[in-house]
């Protein structure tokens, strides 16, 4: 954002010095009121625009070779905290005060303009509102109305309304209110005030131009031998301003310059292309010369092979500094850390490589970072920059700049049980229907000696009813399975359906028959009833296969799991992906360690996260496929 804004004030700049040093003494006061508007528009959008065709890459020697980018450092994983609270930066906050002073002074100002025309006799014509300020010498246009003294009325009463007239037809207001929204916005920017100047002289040119044709002496020595009172109120067209009537003397003295000189607005042309060619230059960090290099910095040392690691604060009397500095990083990145609303809103997640200095003075620099979006890498560059000075780390007795690496996690709650987390009709949470104490009862099974194996037949049956293949999907070829995740409420409703499958046309055949269940007996769990997650996979298969090609393919298929074991804030954790003999993420995965009742299930991209200790034995079971078995190890 701070480039964005410096982008901003730079193009605006090299427009306004084009229009003092060329356009500003021509009276081609039209063009001028255009070029001022438009430029100021295209300063604010062109640093959004990047066109394929111009963008360039400039590549940069980072110092870091591929090693560094892959240390063996435990990651950070973070999941949105509904119960973050509202934070601003100090930068930000200074920026929303002053915003939200310079609104209140423009609230003023419609204030004033309300008490004059509430003070005034309102007077209505055809083209414009006229009212009339007893004692006052004031004269000027807002919108529609015009603002008269009455001293002014009898005396040169035509030339100024003629005058304020001009304003109105031709919508200045407009203009100036545009600015003085933009001086709410960009209170900070001092060319925000110059653009509003250059645009209100342009204006009295305007109407001074226009008024003339027909008057010209007249309203030449109405000029010199008038000066009256004005309300200072930055988005009205007065009609007599002391710092605006010398130089609108001097317009009208001046003669009306030649036609050719309006090939000085074709210097935009070049201006603006130069603009979008610097926007779309794109510095090429990754490039491939970079991340090959093995050549460091000098007086760089890489974390692992640094003899005298640096010292984050509050580490400096630990035993093991290393293990202190690790911890207090983590630390930090969790304290800090507030996931993008944007990124929230779009279901972006994912892990952000980051790369940093503590160079040779302790202070934080050359921060670089790879994800999978600019959002999430953004955020942990905000969150990196705010470590503390530390103790520079050392090398035969000398301070030297130390790289460190570190990825950090961004997960939606998607997790374990957290992944079949909602907000709908009020659930805050699922138990897994392996893990719940007592299952949900189906209609039927009340008096099952083993209800959880009677709750999984009825299920089946329930399909096999109610099944229906689609027809166009039949007619299309369409087939294959379709993973099903649903829930049993607190009060046994079927709720939050969520399926996951080769076409939607399966997808609406399954939740359709999801839908049709009956109200069961809610499951329990620690004596209370709650919500249970439950998982089923369902199998579409056209006719024209026999049952021997069914059979071949279950069993080629099975479960297969990536991951591995972490520490998270002092837990140990197995982070992986469940997946099919073809590598797709399968949800609603029952994993559990053996031995005790810690289970969750697979989100909806396969991913899961539980707490085990090294040594345990986790289970994974989805119906429909063989039960797979895995000894936690690091």
């Amino acid at each position: 954002m701070i480039q964005y804004i410096l982008e901003c004030i730079a193009f605006q700049l090299v427009f306004l010095v084009i229009y003092d040093f060329f356009l500003k003494r021509e009276t081609f006061f039209q063009w001028n009121r255009v070029y001022l508007l438009v430029t100021y528009v295209l300063s604010l959008i062109l640093p959004w625009i990047k066109i394929e065709a111009f963008k360039t890459e400039t590549q940069v020697f980072l110092g870091y070779s591929e090693f560094l980018w892959n240390m063996d450092q435990s990651e950070v994983a973070i999941v949105p905290n509904p119960d973050n609270h509202f934070t601003l930066t100090w930068q930000e906050g200074i920026f929303w005060v002053g915003a939200l002073l310079a609104a209140i002074w423009f609230i003023i100002k419609l204030w004033r303009l309300y008490k004059l025309r509430s003070q005034g006799k309102i007077s209505y014509f055809k083209d414009f509102t006229q009212v009339l300020i007893p004692k006052s010498n004031i004269a000027f246009s807002f919108f529609r109305s015009i603002f008269l003294g009455e001293k002014i009325v009898g005396r040169e009463y035509d030339s100024v309304v003629s005058h304020e007239l001009v304003h109105i037809k031709q919508w200045h207001s407009l203009d100036l209110l545009f600015f003085e929204v933009m001086r709410i916005v960009s209170w900070f920017n001092p060319l925000v005030y110059i653009y509003q100047q250059r645009i209100t002289e342009l204006h009295e040119f305007i109407a001074d131009s226009q008024v003339t044709k027909k008057e010209k002496s007249r309203h030449y020595e109405m000029l010199l031998s008038q000066m009256f009172e004005v309300q200072h109120i930055s988005f009205v067209n007065p009609f007599f301003k002391s710092s605006l009537i010398k130089k609108r003397i001097v317009m009208l003295q001046k003669s009306k310059s030649k036609r050719v000189y309006r090939l000085k607005y074709l210097v935009l042309v070049p201006l603006v292309l130069a603009m979008l060619i610097y926007t779309s230059c794109e510095i090429e960090s990754d490039s491939k010369e970079n991340l090959n290099s093995t050549e460091l910095k000098s007086k760089t040392l890489p974390y692992g092979a640094i003899e005298q690691v640096p010292i984050f604060p509050g580490c400096e009397n630990s035993e093991d500094q290393r293990a202190c500095f690790n911890e207090q990083i983590q630390l930090h990145i969790s304290k800090n850390f507030n996931y993008p609303e944007e990124a929230l809103k779009q279901g972006i997640e994912g892990r952000v490589s980051v790369m940093f200095t503590i160079n040779s003075d302790g202070n934080i620099v050359n921060i670089k970072k790879r994800g999978p979006h600019p959002l999430l890498e953004t955020e942990v560059e905000r969150i990196i920059s705010r470590l503390p000075q530390m103790k520079p780390g050392k090398s035969e007795g000398k301070a030297v700049n130390v790289p460190y690496s570190i990825p950090v996690v961004f997960k939606l709650d998607g997790t374990s049980v957290q992944a079949f987390k909602s907000g709908v009709n009020g659930e805050t949470d699922y138990t897994p229907f392996a893990k719940v104490d007592e299952v949900p009862v189906f209609p039927g099974c009340e008096n099952a000696s083993d209800k959880r194996a009677c709750f999984n037949d009825k299920i089946m049956k329930h399909i096999s009813k109610n099944f229906r293949y689609p027809e166009e999907a039949q007619e299309n070829g369409v087939q294959g399975r379709v993973s099903a995740l649903f829930s049993i409420s607190d009060n046994g409703n079927i709720e939050n359906v969520k399926l996951r499958g080769p076409d939607k046309l399966l997808e609406d055949e399954v939740e359709r028959i999801l839908n049709r269940l009956p109200v069961m007996v809610p499951g329990k769990h620690e004596g209370e009833a709650v919500a249970v997650a439950y998982s089923i996979p369902v199998n579409f298969k056209l006719q024209e296969d026999n049952d021997q090609s069914s059979n071949e393919d279950s069993a080629k298929d099975y479960l297969q799991v990536n991951g591995g074991l972490t520490n998270e804030y002092g837990n140990s954790v197995f982070k992986g992906k469940v997946m099919d003999s073809e590598s797709m993420g399968i949800p609603g995965v029952s994993i559990k360690v053996e031995g005790t009742n810690n289970a969750v299930i697979s989100d909806f991209d396969g991913q899961f996260s539980i707490k085990v200790s090294e040594g345990k034995i986790l289970k994974f079971q989805y119906e429909g496929l063989p039960e797979k078995r895995m000894l936690v190890s690091r």
